[in-house]
């Protein structure tokens, strides 16, 4: 097991009727921005539960962050906050918002040009501000790290930060919460938090034995309710476990002490940039060609989930790892993902010229965990990926 150091301060606040507990989370005498997206927030009644635990605080809005959130909306909410001496900023939204938020925070006292947080990939570990959490979406476990991914609108550049001074004061996580939501928008909560276990899981054999377990029971967890919970999201118990996984997938712990990918998140980034595609649908487009094209450095991970987390049987190792990669596809398939670029845009020919230039601009030229995924790699994986 390699050496780790993990720190995770958040306090997670889980189960129905939590946002009460909003009054006492933050401080009584505190300015806050509540920052929201879309406005879905009116609807489900969220909205009206902030607001009613929040009545005796000082509280100015902001919404309209969009999906992938946009540096420069973000930037008018760093205004909102140096124009009304806001001291604490609360996100009540999905992975987007509460990225958003984290965003506002490290550039709400950022010496300097915002955008360098980006492109810099600046760590940012003081002088943030404070923030909390109100979870509506299950998905990228943003609720429970301190890592962020924004969009800067102007050069289509969809780029990830973080730091130790980025983890939320506190989630509230309410399960209730799914009932409210699309059918579209539970299966890409699923397979993003699918694929978020995959890029710490599937690498190469090591000897963290927990690390491993806890993640395939995570992936097993969401099999086994991913198809239900999207066809019944007012079910508690398929709520409760979905939003469980979701955040467990992406809160550091099964990350700690192993080698971990990131590839297909980095790639899949770009077709969000590019053409739009929901995030999620963009890792079941990339990842199982990624994991073709890398097979020979994954094939012994690949079996093990195999055979752990399908139960497949085999007489090789690269049996068992291929019919893994087809079991992972058919999950996508099942939650409603298409796998192939061709599906969502008609501009497809070019995509792989354009990632390979921007990754070479940027100096990723050794991705993955064994730091082996190289221009040439990347241009396979996105070819075969059409």
């Amino acid at each position: 097991m390699q050496n780790f150091q993990y720190y995770n301060p958040v306090n997670l606040v889980f189960g129905k009727g939590q946002t009460e507990k909003l009054a006492t989370l933050i401080p009584q005498n505190a300015k806050v921005l509540m920052v929201y997206g879309g406005g879905s927030i009116f609807k489900n009644g969220v909205h009206q539960q902030v607001a009613d635990a929040l009545k005796d605080h000082n509280v100015t809005e902001f919404g309209g962050v969009e999906p992938n959130p946009r540096f420069e909306t973000l930037m008018k909410a760093v205004q909102v906050v140096k124009d009304n001496n806001i001291d604490f900023v609360l996100a009540v939204g999905g992975g987007s918002v509460i990225d958003g938020v984290k965003f506002i925070s490290a550039a709400a006292n950022y010496e300097g040009d915002a955008a360098e947080i980006l492109r810099k990939r600046i760590r940012i570990e003081e002088n943030a501000l404070p923030f909390g959490t109100v979870l509506t979406l299950p998905a990228t476990g943003s609720e429970m790290n301190s890592g962020s991914v924004v969009t800067i609108e102007a050069t289509h550049e969809k780029l990830p930060f973080g730091g130790p001074a980025l983890f939320p004061q506190f989630s509230i996580c309410d399960p209730s919460v799914v009932a409210s939501l699309p059918t579209r928008q539970v299966q890409n909560g699923v397979i993003d938090a699918y694929t978020h276990v995959l890029e710490q899981y599937l690498t190469y054999p090591h000897d963290a034995l927990l690390q491993d377990r806890i993640a395939e029971g995570i992936l097993q967890t969401l099999i086994e309710i991913g198809p239900s919970v999207a066809e019944n999201p007012a079910d508690y118990k398929l709520a409760a476990n979905f939003m469980w996984s979701c955040t467990m997938a992406l809160n550091g712990l099964i990350q700690q002490g192993v080698p971990s990918d990131w590839a297909t998140h980095m790639i899949g980034h770009e077709l969000t940039a590019l053409y739009e595609i929901d995030h999620a649908r963009t890792l079941a487009i990339i990842a199982p060609n990624l994991y073709r094209v890398m097979f020979e450095t994954k094939k012994e991970k690949l079996a093990q989930y195999g055979q752990r987390v399908w139960g497949i049987t085999a007489n090789t190792v690269e049996e068992a790892a291929t019919l893994a990669i087809e079991k992972t596809v058919q999950f996508f398939h099942t939650m409603g993902m298409d796998t192939k670029l061709s599906n969502y845009t008609e501009e497809y020919q070019k995509t792989a010229d354009f990632i390979v230039n921007r990754f070479q601009e940027r100096g990723w030229e050794a991705l993955g965990e064994r730091q082996n995924i190289t221009p040439e790699k990347v241009r396979a994986i996105v070819e075969l990926s059409y």
